[in-house]
């Protein structure tokens, strides 16, 4: 394999030679598409930053591909397999599970950070069909488990390469082959980090233990994490270590999003200058949408984002009264924003399987309604691989001017949430929708108050961060008004496993 198989831009190109030397250092050649025993023990970390429509997400693509094509495995958080003395190993990492989801809509095998921090331990059993489906091992037999069963297994993974998903193909629920998880014991070769800019200095370094070849993708224009005073941690690398990438490759679309989020760049326009451009935007083409009112719809699945608390909670309040939900109880098809896992030290085994399956803080999921014991719901996990789960749960539902929230359901312990109609836009860093709905008036606040984070106006940040998180259509909400929906919330349109897994001790 002499070029990579699409054309590259100059930063591109530059970029891709300075990572193959890199990867040279840790015994993979890249020109020639091959693993080398010895190894000049060059490694480290590398950024690659650039803003929205760069290339980012294009070059990691390409690298991910000419690695498999060199022998080398690439590891995700649900099954490793036996470690091999010349083995060479990737990780394809992302913050959020919304983040990995973006990825693997695009044909790269990301998992989440937490997916690999800690690894599952398999009951030996079920293993050796894991070994089977992950081509290092032979087809076994299996008590309990027809070759009908193992048929459907195969099946799945040769399409989805999820061990956890072709098990569950089988008839397996996670509680049968996953015995628990532990902290990661031996480091992997490569790990490439998208979505950079969200990381804290904790996941850094978690990272630089794991991984001698750490090289991070991100995006210097958005958001800092929350107490890194607008500090991203590539920030602090040499430039020798900074791969940069100017070329806007998806501009040739003509993206009119994109031409929005790019001419933020100007030092000289200012709010009222950059209204004015979203609406001419929004008259020539119907990705941009000039809206007088919140769409309650899109709410459901596509959360409108806000800069103030203030704001998020009372848009919140709207949508439950505009689908006529009960002041007690959730309607099930309404979205909920994980807030973190509520449990003492003791139970950091039960912890670590609720976070290793997805409900981490930040996740995206949607109530599907109670579970058998008090306390319990049963959720749809946004872009994780295994979806559906029931935890024990502390959902909260902020009040407008009310220091405590309404609490629909509450376990001692478990899974703490809150809704997810409106979410800030720092929490929506990392995911991006279809279409998204961006709450001007609160930008709006932003510029009248003249903030400025890392040397640039904090409305210009929170504006490009808002709009780079829609793929195809950006709504922009002028007034404080929200529109009824047409339709009553539902769960049809969530895929449905072959079978959910269990958090808990309903059964």
């Amino acid at each position: 394999m002499a070029v990579p198989a699409l054309t590259f831009s100059d930063d591109q190109a530059e970029a891709w030679d300075r990572i193959a030397d890199i990867l040279g250092g840790a015994g993979i050649d890249l020109l020639e598409g091959a693993l080398r025993p010895d190894t000049t023990g060059r490694s480290g970390v590398v950024a690659v930053v650039g803003k929205a429509g760069s290339g980012k997400t294009m070059l990691l693509a390409e690298l991910t591909k000419a690695l498999g094509e060199a022998g080398v495995d690439t590891i995700s958080g649900d099954y490793e397999g036996r470690r091999r003395k010349d083995r060479r190993t990737l990780a394809i990492l992302a913050p959020t599970n919304k983040a990995a989801s973006v990825l693997r809509g695009r044909g790269v095998p990301a998992t989440t950070i937490h997916r690999i921090l800690y690894t599952p331990v398999y009951d030996p059993e079920y293993e050796k069909i894991a070994e089977w489906l992950a081509g290092t091992g032979d087809r076994p037999t299996v008590e309990g488990l027809t070759d009908a069963a193992l048929d459907r297994a195969k099946a799945f993974y040769d399409q989805v390469k999820s061990i956890p998903g072709a098990l569950a193909a089988a008839g397996l629920r996670g509680s049968d082959f996953i015995l628990g998880w532990k902290r990661r014991e031996d480091p992997l070769d490569i790990g490439f980090v998208d979505e950079a800019s969200m990381l804290d200095e904790r996941q850094f370094n978690d990272l630089r233990e794991i991984f001698p070849t750490l090289v991070m993708f991100g995006d210097p224009a958005q958001l800092a994490p929350v107490g890194q005073s607008g500090e991203m941690v590539f920030d602090r690398l040499s430039d020798a270590r900074k791969l940069v990438l100017h070329r806007i490759h998806r501009q040739e679309e003509d993206n009119p999003i994109l031409d929005l989020a790019h001419a933020l760049a100007d030092p000289a326009l200012d709010f009222q200058a950059f209204e004015a451009m979203v609406a001419e935007a929004a008259r020539r083409d119907d990705r941009v949408v000039w809206a007088e009112r919140v769409d309650a719809g899109l709410m459901a699945r596509s959360p409108a984002l806000v800069w103030r608390n203030q704001t998020r909670v009372r848009l919140i309040q709207a949508f439950r009264a505009a689908y006529g939900a009960p002041p007690d109880d959730l309607l099930p098809g309404e979205p909920l924003i994980c807030d973190g896992i509520e449990l003492p030290l003791k139970h950091r085994k039960k912890r670590i399987d609720l976070e290793a399956r997805g409900l981490i803080k930040g996740a995206q999921v949607i109530y599907l309604g109670p579970g058998k014991k008090p306390g319990f719901a049963r959720i749809h996990v946004l872009g994780a691989e295994d979806p559906q789960v029931s935890a024990a749960s502390i959902i909260k539902i902020e009040l407008p001017d009310e220091e405590e929230p309404f609490i629909p359901s509450a376990a001692t312990m478990g899974a703490a949430f809150l809704h997810g109609a409106a979410v800030t836009i720092h929490k929506a860093q990392g995911s991006q929708w279809p279409e998204v709905q961006v709450f001007a008036p609160d930008l709006f606040v932003a510029a009248r108050m003249g903030r400025i984070e890392a040397g640039l106006p904090l409305w210009k940040r929170l504006a490009y961060v808002a709009i780079t998180r829609a793929e195809t259509r950006l709504h922009w909400v002028v007034r404080n008004r929200l529109a009824r929906p047409a339709l009553p919330l539902t769960t049809d349109d969530l895929p449905t496993p072959n079978a959910p897994l269990r958090l808990g001790t309903e059964d």
